[in-house]
């Protein structure tokens, strides 16, 4: 099935027939507009973020969903943005890598990234640490299991065992924090 589809979008979204306006999105909590004549419905959402929106910390690895490079988070679900179809998120919170530390303070997460030295080359970081947080999202205590299944991303520098560590540092520091709450 082609992209758009199973959305009933025509074939050539660009045809007159076909009145697509300016698309709306929530991204990193800041509601923003990208007018139609800059986006196409059938445009991963990788290429609006980084060509349109300029928010380029979301890279582009492979392009079929298999690296996890594009990982941002959709309503809080870690998704692959180099698959999924602009149309599929008009009115939906985005989260990128950029919006990922609060109050322009890294999270947890990040620290414990550093602590641990997981980054080698960085290319995969800002997919690995958007599946990680929604991980830890859903799952405060997760097992070695739970992120080996949590966490598809490639990383061809291989430090899997240091992004382990660091999930589990993190993961500590946030329970820490929510039992002194």
């Amino acid at each position: 099935m082609r992209p758009g589809a199973r959305l009933g979008l025509p074939h050539n979204p660009r045809s007159r027939s076909f009145a697509w306006s300016a698309m709306k999105l929530t991204i990193n909590g800041t509601p923003r507009e990208l007018p139609d004549d800059a986006i196409d419905p059938d445009m991963p959402l990788l290429w609006a973020l980084r060509d349109v929106l300029q928010l380029t910390g979301t890279k582009f690895g492979c392009g079929v969903a298999a690296c996890g490079a594009c990982t941002v988070h959709v309503d809080g679900q870690a998704q692959r943005s180099c698959v999924t179809m602009l149309s599929s998120v008009a009115g939906r919170s985005i989260r990128t890598i950029e919006g990922l530390a609060e109050g322009g303070k890294p999270q947890p997460l990040q620290k414990a990234w550093l602590a641990q030295q997981v980054p080698q080359c960085g290319y995969c970081q800002s997919g690995m640490l958007m599946a990680a947080a929604a991980l830890l999202a859903r799952n405060p205590k997760p097992s070695d299991a739970d992120i080996d299944a949590a966490i598809t991303n490639l990383c061809r520098c291989g430090t899997y065992p240091r992004i382990r560590a660091a999930i589990h540092a993190a993961a500590a520091e946030l329970r820490g924090a929510r039992s002194a709450a």
